[in-house]
């Protein structure tokens, strides 16, 4: 598959694109394209959990790790308002790494369930 395709993922990085592509050599087609549409699903921009982080200082804190599925300090961040402020602090500047953390570990989720499937 061409390699171009991951570029279809808006606000991919050039280190997400490279995890991908090396992620998904032995694939076959099918089983790319499967791993195309499920993992497009599931991946987070770096722009959307800065954009969720900063509903944190006007809204509700801790959006952003229910987002990234860390429900645990999502409820923290509720309760103390995003660690009175200094964890969102954190996280804005961070926004880039808990996208990337995510999406490898999206990756890798989507992966097993792509080869599992056979497709």
């Amino acid at each position: 598959m061409d390699a171009n395709f991951y570029t279809m993922f808006s606000g991919i990085t050039p280190e997400e694109m490279a995890f991908l592509q090396q992620a998904t050599v032995g694939l076959t087609e099918n089983q790319q394209r499967n791993f195309i549409s499920i993992y497009g699903g599931k991946r987070r921009t770096p722009q959307d959990i800065l954009l969720f982080t900063l509903l944190g200082f006007v809204g509700v804190a801790g959006v952003q790790r229910f987002l990234v599925g860390q429900v645990g300090m999502g409820i923290i961040y509720l309760l103390t308002g995003g660690f009175c402020g200094i964890g969102t602090v954190v996280d804005i500047i961070n926004h880039k790494s808990i996208a990337t953390d995510y999406n490898r570990d999206m990756a890798y989720e989507t992966l097993q369930m792509v080869k599992m499937g056979g497709g």
